[in-house]
């Protein structure tokens, strides 16, 4: 269920998941978008993006219970790599693991 560094682009807003492992991953991520049970990809960027200086270098959309989550990997300057979790409903920070955090968003 990884979306290549490349796919990153492509928000779920857009169009298909492209890189998701098999085609019932996408087709998974694609229903729970379409009904409005998660965020598009996009938008969680933006979120991470805001608050995490580095680049975006793994993203996973995992699905247990109804429960929607986006594992994110960001390179940070200095090359420490965070791993956070965020709620895929609503964009929240669930969990962040990693040295050295850089962060910039609102504590």
């Amino acid at each position: 269920m990884v979306l290549a560094a490349g796919a990153l682009a492509f928000a779920l807003a857009a169009g298909p998941v492209a890189g998701l492992a098999d085609e019932s991953d996408h087709e998974r991520a694609r229903q729970a978008l379409e009904a409005g049970k998660v965020l598009p990809l996009g938008a969680v960027l933006d979120i991470v993006e805001r608050d995490f200086p580095g680049q975006v270098v793994k993203v996973e959309f995992e699905e247990d219970d109804d429960e929607f989550i986006y594992e994110i990997r960001v390179l940070q300057s200095g090359g420490s790599v965070l791993k956070l979790k965020i709620d895929a409903r609503d964009g929240t920070l669930l969990g962040i693991k990693g040295r050295d955090i850089k962060f910039k968003g609102k504590p």
